[in-house]
């Protein structure tokens, strides 16, 4: 007669067999893929981490759409531009649904969500936005106040070593928070340093543990405990600015928070719209996704262009003297400057090409995407990532996919060329609420501090370390660099 251990050691193992057939049955339903294990799929293969020289190891091997299994739940990657324009574009309907994965569920809420609540508060979202770009007080105006700031900061450094993260960091979210909230904060403000620390942690952060094994994790000790205290603080800090604007009661509205408060006013006053998702709520959570998405993309890819700058003096030294046979000194820079500074916008461009960043989306029902001549079924429930990586690393599309080289945005005659393969926004309907926000920020800001300074490395160092932190987004590593007037 069987123990009571041996019991449990032969019901667990059962188990496991049970659940490896499951899976075997499952995978017949999906594109190709390496075996998954019982509970923990494949993240062994992916050392618990999505590389990207691991996704692109194993298009050479299952092709360019394929399955991985993060745990139990089965994600179906694209890869190359073929693949993800089908998915993302063609079948943008199909494939628009953001999965609630635990982390992201327990951290953000309105724009990873689908359906009706999605679509109203990113169309109002997107409304504010452009109202706020042609009012007096403009975003571009916003823009250029932040940009004038940060090179007065950057030249109080006197060409002395200094870490530009925290600088640049501040003049973004400064931005967005004057979206938002109505005003900027000072750099010396508690609870602004307070919420740039937040905003930093959910990116940096490798959810596939805590996504794979939530009940344990959630009782575990961690990273993902301290961004969970970080995000309380950051909805009481948008609870208090929102109730600051209550006691206000702006007749005309100056911010996101001003139109929000108006909107749920008429929704409660005229009762015309039942399915309306405006509510108090939904404001917090609504200014807290524009937070940490409008801060840490821009912001990292500010991080890069200097990084790449310091790596490549000649470019930098171009872009300078284009700019100085275009522009006065005393010219204020405006995003329509780009179309006189192609090549700048090249440079710009190319530094948002090297720092892609990977957001899942999953089917809205069953459906199916074209690979090359075959159709692949997705079941509703699977994670589809479409690998921008892929596509702007894509060698059908780029000449040296692989070195920051920003003729891949010129002509023959030097002039700014579009690329269909350009997709570091996104596509379809999920393409970035922010994007032209993230343009003129890159363009205006970028602009401004080239025109002010020469970056260089400091002296005695002489390499650059030009791997990526992987996270949400691909982050520098810490870096320190001189900045000297010109």
């Amino acid at each position: 007669m069987l123990g009571i251990a041996e019991f449990f050691i032969a019901l667990v193992v059962c188990l496991l067999i049970l659940q490896f057939l499951k899976l075997q049955q499952m995978r017949t339903q999906l594109p190709p893929g390496p075996a998954p294990l019982p509970v923990i799929g494949n993240l062994w293969l992916l050392d618990f981490k999505l590389h990207r020289e691991t996704l692109t190891k194993l298009t050479n091997i299952y092709g360019n759409i394929y399955t991985l299994w993060m745990g139990q739940t089965p994600m179906v990657v694209l890869n190359g531009y073929k693949a993800v324009k089908d998915g993302i574009i063609t079948h943008s309907e199909e494939i628009s649904g953001r999965p609630l994965t635990p982390f992201y569920r327990d951290m953000m809420g309105i724009f990873l969500t689908s359906g009706h609540t999605w679509k109203q508060q990113r169309r109002f979202g997107m409304t504010i936005i452009r109202s706020l770009a042609l009012g007096k007080n403009n975003l571009e105006h916003q823009i250029q106040t932040e940009a004038c700031h940060l090179v007065d900061i950057f030249a109080n450094t006197k060409g002395k070593p200094f870490d530009p993260h925290t600088f640049i960091v501040h003049a973004i979210a400064n931005i967005i928070c004057a979206v938002v909230f109505g005003h900027r904060f000072s750099s010396e403000d508690e609870s602004f340093s307070k919420l740039i620390k937040l905003m930093f942690l959910p990116f940096c952060l490798k959810s596939q543990m805590y996504d794979a094994f939530p009940w344990l994790m959630h009782c575990l000790p961690g990273p993902h405990q301290k961004v969970f205290a970080y995000n309380n603080f950051m909805h009481n800090l948008v609870i208090k600015e929102v109730q600051t604007h209550e006691r206000q009661n702006a007749s005309d509205p100056q911010d996101l928070i001003d139109f929000y408060l108006s909107s749920c006013e008429c929704t409660l006053q005229t009762k015309d719209d039942p399915t309306s998702t405006f509510n108090k709520e939904n404001m917090v959570q609504t200014v807290v996704d524009l937070l940490l998405g409008g801060t840490e993309t821009t912001s990292t890819t500010l991080l890069w262009a200097l990084l790449y700058m310091v790596q490549y003096p000649e470019i930098q030294e171009k872009v300078q003297r284009e700019i100085e046979a275009v522009l006065e000194p005393s010219h204020i820079i405006s995003y329509e400057d780009r179309k006189k500074l192609p090549y700048t916008n090249a440079v710009i461009h190319e530094a948002l090409r090297m720092a892609y960043y990977l957001l899942e989306r999953s089917p809205k029902k069953e459906s199916v995407i074209h690979r090359k001549y075959n159709l692949c079924f997705f079941l509703q429930g699977t994670l589809v990532l479409p690998n921008l990586h892929s596509v702007v690393y894509d060698s059908e599309h780029w000449a040296t996919p692989g070195k920051f080289n920003p003729n891949h945005f010129l002509d023959f005659d030097g002039n700014f060329v579009n690329k269909e393969a350009f997709l570091p926004f996104s596509a379809g309907h999920r393409v970035c609420l922010g994007e032209q926000m993230a343009r003129v920020e890159l363009f205006i800001i970028f602009t401004n501090l080239l025109r002010a300074f020469t970056f260089q490395l400091p002296e005695g160092v002489k390499e650059i370390n030009l791997e990526y932190i992987l996270g949400a987004i691909l982050q520098p590593h810490p870096y320190k660099l001189c900045a000297i007037p010109r």
